[in-house]
């Protein structure tokens, strides 16, 4: 030790040239260590109130705390309880300043005295304001020695004030302890309990204070208040992210503050995006959401299952993404239920994302996105300790997409809305027809074949009633219906009714088109979903495309086009005239040549129907065309089930087909 005292006297001793130099000068020729500036507090510690004017969403709370130092009547014990973060202990600290300032009591200090400046934000205290943390200090031994120590006189300021934290970790036989003294304490004493569950503390304490609850700020307070710190800061922060920070502070100030302060620690040279705030806390994307519900609404349960594959791919928690799910169905309710909830506050959400809340609202029906929203918040309660959370999360989704499967009302309204939406999209522009025009027309003579060509076909007729669908409404031709309309309104009504329509949409709904169909007919549903696809939609025309020649005339006989287009009515409330193509990529079969279907001229380029013989290459397709409801006309008069045999009985309600017949008398 002596040794290292001398070298370093000699290192400090002048040198030749008159200069002292330091050890590290001497040795090493480095600069001292580096310094670096101290790291600033945390948000809620930088920019906690002192003032009640500077405390948000507590106004029920700070207005008459002001009132009373005013007035002068503050109470000698104070209960202060609500969530964590909302201000309980910052009141009260305020509570106390106000008490102490050399020119008060006042509702606000006046900043200057000691008291004021002891008492102020990252001030160093005052010895005549003790805080207790009753987690720690609960127990009837702390409750006695602060008794003992409240007779005591203030050292240098008006009162000495208790503020104890996490009163309701007191014991029983702490506040019993207490009782007394809260209850008659002496004059220059003052008690601030601060607790999160007033039920905890017990009735004989609460009854001798003065209770006020605290609640949690409102979302779009808590937003504004959390701008201005950015500006604050100097740090830009995207608007899409600030309500990500109070979502996830969950109302409270101190939890929100912690999350920005997280997020603006992590901020590059742009700030902080929505991205990386998205990415940071753990939430379903934005976009993501959109997808989920587009898809939704189209009815594509393949769009549906992949949003669920992407989330499990991202390792997001499905629970989360249910939860999101759920918050943005609940959003689209309000949307739809209320026209000016975006702007009115009700549902708050950036300016970029209120545009497709509105599109998405007016897309879904509410009942649709009511029984949504319920099968989503049932599904989140069952999926509590799951051991397969994505296949619970799939399983959900699943019954989203099938209203059907609901047995009680919620099922039913669903589908109610996705049937008037459809009719409202095909059917909202239609003209006014004459009241006579939809009368029942005169029974025209029954025809084996009727089959209209596409210029005398009106596809603006309007939605059927139930008497329409009888078979007395449906045995006339639409000739009869096109005529209704006055004479000049024909085009017109048909090009105004499928404004808005196109071809997308009828691809769309085309699975509830086969399905209406097969509950019409079965053999015309089985023709149409094995070998026909939507190819086209022009001018009021549906271009459809048949896999052969055989299918295609298989369709144009026996009245299967006018089942077709009383589906469309019913599904789409619009009446297309049809069109038929052999088209080969319908499904792997041969033929591609274009053939308007029977009754129909030829359209311009198209080449002239095909032979029997090409017929003939189709055997499956003439074997359905056997089929005995193949060559009833629907103008047909009514037959009694009794006059018919028993293999038409099959054939016209099961779709029975005759392979061979054997003669059991030879």
């Amino acid at each position: 030790m002596e040794e290292a005292g001398l070298h370093d006297l000699r290192l400090s001793e002048p040198g030749p040239d008159g200069i002292e130099h330091t050890q590290d000068e001497a040795l090493f020729n480095e600069p001292g260590p580096i310094t670096r500036p101290q790291a600033p507090l945390a948000l809620y510690r930088r920019y906690r109130p002192d003032t009640f004017a500077e405390v948000i969403g507590q106004d029920h709370v700070t207005e008459p705390l002001q009132r009373a130092l005013t007035n002068n009547r503050v109470n000698h014990a104070y209960l202060f309880s609500g969530p964590r973060g909302c201000g309980k202990t910052t009141s009260a600290r305020i509570l106390a300043r106000a008490l102490n300032c050399e020119k008060g009591p006042r509702a606000v200090p006046c900043g200057e005295c000691q008291s004021c400046r002891d008492l102020a934000r990252n001030g160093p205290g005052s010895i005549d304001v003790i805080e207790i943390d009753a987690a720690s200090h609960g127990g009837v031994d702390d409750a006695r020695d602060l008794r003992e120590r409240a007779f005591f006189a203030p050292v240098s300021s008006r009162f000495k004030i208790y503020i104890v934290d996490e009163a309701h970790m007191v014991t029983t036989a702490g506040f019993n302890a207490l009782l007394k003294l809260v209850e008659e304490p002496p004059p220059h004493v003052k008690f601030v309990f601060a607790t999160t569950e007033p039920d905890k503390v017990i009735s004989t304490i609460r009854s001798r204070t003065h209770h006020y609850p605290f609640r949690l700020v409102p979302p779009r307070l808590l937003t504004e208040y959390l701008g201005k710190l950015c500006d604050a800061e100097g740090i830009p922060v995207e608007p899409a992210v600030l309500p990500l920070v109070v979502r996830a502070g969950g109302g409270s100030v101190r939890d929100s503050l912690s999350v920005l302060d997280q997020l603006l620690g992590a901020a590059n040279e742009s700030g902080v995006s929505y991205r990386q705030a998205a990415a940071l806390l753990g939430y379903t994307p934005d976009s993501l959401l959109d997808e989920f519900v587009d898809a939704f609404a189209a009815g594509d349960a393949g769009g549906v299952f992949a949003c669920v594959d992407k989330v499990i791919e991202v390792g997001q928690d499905p629970r989360r993404f249910a939860e999101d799910l759920l918050r943005r169905l609940r959003d689209l309710v309000i949307v739809a239920a209320v026209p000016d909830a975006l702007t009115s506050g009700l549902v708050d959400v950036a300016p970029d994302q209120a545009e497709r809340l509105t599109t998405q609202a007016a897309v879904l029906g509410a009942g649709e996105l009511t029984r949504a929203a319920e099968v989503i918040a049932s599904g989140l309660t069952d999926m509590r300790g799951t051991t397969a959370p994505r296949l619970h999360l799939e399983l959900m989704c699943a019954r989203v997409l099938l209203p059907g499967a609901d047995l009680d009302d919620r099922g039913l309204h669903a589908r109610l809305d996705r049937l008037e939406r459809r009719i409202g999209v095909a059917g909202s522009a239609t003209p006014a027809v004459p009241a006579g025009a939809l009368a029942t027309p005169p029974p025209s003579p029954p025809t084996a074949n009727v089959t209209p060509t596409a210029s005398e076909v009106t596809p603006s007729m309007p939605p059927r009633t139930p008497q329409e669908d009888s078979p007395t409404a449906t045995a006339s031709p639409p000739e009869t219906v096109a005529a209704a309309v006055p004479d000049g309104g024909t085009q017109s009504a048909a090009t105004e009714s499928q404004v808005g329509l196109s071809v997308t949409d009828v691809r769309r709904l085309w699975p509830e088109v086969l399905e209406e169909v097969k509950g019409k007919r079965r053999f015309t549903w089985i023709l149409l979903s094995q070998n026909a696809r939507v190819a086209e939609l022009r001018n009021g025309t549906l271009l459809l495309a048949l896999s052969n020649a055989g299918a295609r005339d298989s369709f144009a006989r026996g009245g299967n086009e006018d089942v077709l287009r009383e589906a469309f009515v019913v599904v789409m409330g619009a009446d297309f005239a049809i069109e038929t193509m052999v088209d080969p990529s319908a499904t792997p079969s041969t033929g591609a040549s274009r053939t308007p279907q029977a009754g129909q001229a030829p359209a311009a380029g198209a080449p002239a129907p095909d032979s029997p013989v090409s017929r003939a290459t189709n055997g499956a397709q003439n074997a359905m065309a056997d089929d005995p409801d193949e060559a009833a006309s629907r103008d047909d008069s009514d037959l009694t089930e009794d006059a018919q045999s028993h293999a038409e009985l099959l054939a016209r309600h099961l779709g029975a087909e005759i392979i061979a017949e054997e003669d059991h008398g030879a």
